[in-house]
């Protein structure tokens, strides 16, 4: 089921995307707090993300893939087109298990 929750979290705006049985889909947004710091007056205490991207969590395997860059705007494409049809949750599983084969890092916290 794709849902829309918002969490700020470490000044980093995360955005859960999909969770289901077998993946959850996180949104990690760059620098989501650094507006709030500099009206403040203040530096951020934590390091900056670089880029937007994508955490993907293949919970049958245990493992997850970040996509940033190039990988993450194609995804964000596929989000587009999704917008306008939405797709089944076996359109969606199919699609998060073609990414699910890069995932090789476990995921420890979750």
């Amino acid at each position: 089921m794709l849902i829309g929750a918002i969490c700020i979290e470490r000044r980093f705006l995360m955005q859960m995307l999909y969770d289901s049985d077998t993946f959850a889909v996180v949104q990690i947004h760059a620098n989501a707090g650094e507006e709030n710091a500099s009206v403040q007056g203040t530096l951020p205490a934590l390091p900056q993300l670089a880029r937007h991207g994508f955490e993907i969590v293949d919970k049958r395997s245990g493992k997850e893939v970040y996509l940033d860059g190039s990988w993450a705007e194609f995804f964000q494409q596929r989000l587009n087109v999704w917008q306008h049809k939405a797709p089944t949750q076996e359109e969606v599983e199919d699609m998060l298990a073609g990414y699910a084969e890069l995932a090789h890092t476990t995921v420890s916290v979750h």
